[in-house]
């Protein structure tokens, strides 16, 4: 089973969708801005992709700036709260796969938690040629 955290207005998170098809899976697609995760689920996510949430944020086209997310006093806890309260600041996509979690970006990092990581050369919508 893979589900992937996807925005489809975000290029990088087609790419990515695109890749993980290619691979012989129908993925579980949550449209995160519609269906967001809950804290616990945020949580587990963060952790299951050893990063930190600061590590998580999307800074552009969202309110970060408004919010002043780039303070280093802010807390993984108030973080995590931003992130709630607006989910266009969780950056995408976000792939659980077999062999783990990550965020795809750059999308053929998709490949490293696929069994079928073997999808051959693929065509990025911007006409970038990956061979994963």
């Amino acid at each position: 089973m893979v589900i992937i955290y996807h925005n489809p207005a975000c290029g990088t998170s087609r790419n990515t969708l695109a890749m993980i098809r290619r691979s012989g899976v129908e993925p579980e697609v949550i449209l995160y801005l519609e269906t967001p995760p809950s804290r616990e689920r945020l949580e587990a996510l963060i952790a299951a992709m050893g990063i930190a949430p600061r590590n998580l944020l999307r800074r552009k086209g969202t309110p970060y700036d408004d919010l002043g997310l780039d303070n280093p006093d802010l807390t993984d806890v108030d973080l995590i709260d931003a992130m709630m309260a607006h989910p266009i600041l969780i950056n995408r996509p976000i792939v659980v796969g077999p062999k783990g979690t990550r965020l795809c970006r750059p999308s053929e990092e998709v490949v490293k938690v696929l069994d079928n990581p073997k999808i051959g050369s693929f065509t990025k919508e911007d006409g970038e040629v990956v061979r994963p």
